[in-house]
């Protein structure tokens, strides 16, 4: 008799085929060859010379690897400066940097959340989000999107410990959560915030200082952020920023913290470089947020459908997901990278192009961007086809 635990998968891969969900790597080459308006580099810093620098040099004093976890062996001089660089920039008395962002929203949902509490979350949030609500072992109440009043209603309805927890942009269609708002609701009921900014830092906010400083509230005594070092800082990593009681109970309690190996050296001296640019080119921020509204209008004008970006992000819906799959495909043969999304990544169920505003495109790729998505956008004949 023959053993084969795994012939459910087959039944699965071709319930995804016949769906258009198919996903496949693709190793990207060293030397970019397409136009970029897929990753989410939106300062261009990831190839910048400094910060390459900065993360070689990084590797060289300290090693490859962290060697361990950050309570045994795993925390540098490194790790700490740029603790103490992420707070001041961002206006936190503290930070905690993981090994990634989605390691950071696990962190903080699970350390500061529990059974007998409740955490109140946006619809649209990212999935480390989601996922950290389901590890917490706290009461979850799933709101509508951007949504005030759905906040309030659910917190009022709790008598115990609650957190409200909302990206700052969210990643799917590039809108803004209502932060001041939201910190209102929170504070007339005695409710902690949590607010991922990994699309806010670097691209909102004077020179980039992220979207809490942006609404008045980086570090308010029941505010807490997450972020991400792998966007506009262009290394890798994550952490958490709040008051420095917070950070204390996240270094004993948090378990992607406590049982993780540390940030590499390279990751935590790339991100400290990148910080070091952008404080000295805090204009950036600025263009990043004016090329995100130049590809808006351009498209919009040209009759698709976007979504008005807050920040970095353009939102570009397609017909169907079979169809934003060939957008993408043909887009990339014209030689431009863009990003399709697809259920389950979209909560909404709509297929959307997503399109990077980075600081660094010029005028002339603007244009030509906006000329190869016009040029391949699908045919409503071929929309009715999927």
């Amino acid at each position: 008799m023959s053993f084969a635990p795994f012939d459910w998968i087959d039944a699965e891969a071709r319930r995804r085929a016949d769906a258009g969900l198919v996903r496949t790597l693709r190793p990207r080459d060293a030397e970019p060859e397409l136009l970029d308006l897929a990753s989410n580099d939106y300062l261009g810093l990831t190839r910048h010379p400094e910060v390459t620098a900065a993360a070689a040099a990084a590797a060289h004093r300290w090693g490859a690897g962290a060697t361990g976890s950050r309570l045994v062996t795993g925390s540098t001089a490194l790790h700490a400066e740029l603790e103490r660089e992420l707070a001041a920039f961002c206006g936190f008395e503290a930070a905690l940097v993981l090994s990634s962002g989605y390691a950071a929203n696990l962190a903080a949902l699970t350390a500061l959340s529990g059974r007998g509490s409740l955490i109140v979350s946006d619809a649209g949030n990212h999935a480390s989000i989601v996922d950290g609500c389901r590890l917490s072992r706290a009461e979850t109440a799933v709101v509508p999107h951007a949504d005030p009043d759905a906040v309030a209603k659910a917190l009022g309805a709790h008598d115990g410990r609650a957190l409200a927890v909302t990206d700052s942009v969210f990643s799917v269609d590039g809108d803004a959560a209502p932060l001041p708002a939201l910190a209102e609701v929170c504070r007339s009921v005695n409710a902690a915030l949590l607010v991922d900014d990994a699309h806010g830092l670097g691209v909102l906010g004077d020179g980039g200082c992220g979207a809490l400083a942006a609404a008045g509230l980086a570090g308010g005594e029941g505010t807490v952020a997450t972020l991400t070092l792998s966007k506009s800082l262009g290394s890798q990593g994550g952490a958490v920023l709040g008051p420095a009681r917070v950070i204390e109970h996240l270094v004993n309690t948090a378990r992607t913290f406590i049982f993780d190996t540390g940030l590499a050296p390279a990751a935590a001296g790339g991100a400290l470089g990148a910080l070091g640019v952008l404080r000295r080119e805090p204009g950036r921020a600025a263009r990043a947020r004016a090329v995100a509204a130049s590809l808006y209008g351009k498209l919009t004008a040209a009759g698709l459908t976007a979504v008005r970006p807050d920040a970095a992000v353009v939102s570009v819906r397609a017909p169907s997901a079979d169809a934003a799959v060939r957008w993408a495909a043909d887009c990339r043969a014209a030689g431009m990278a863009v990003g399709c999304f697809r259920p389950p990544s979209v909560p909404d169920g709509v297929s959307r192009l997503r399109l990077t505003a980075r600081a660094d495109l010029t005028e002339e790729q603007i244009t030509a961007a906006v000329a190869t998505i016009v040029a391949t956008a699908p045919r409503q004949a071929d929309a009715d086809l999927s």
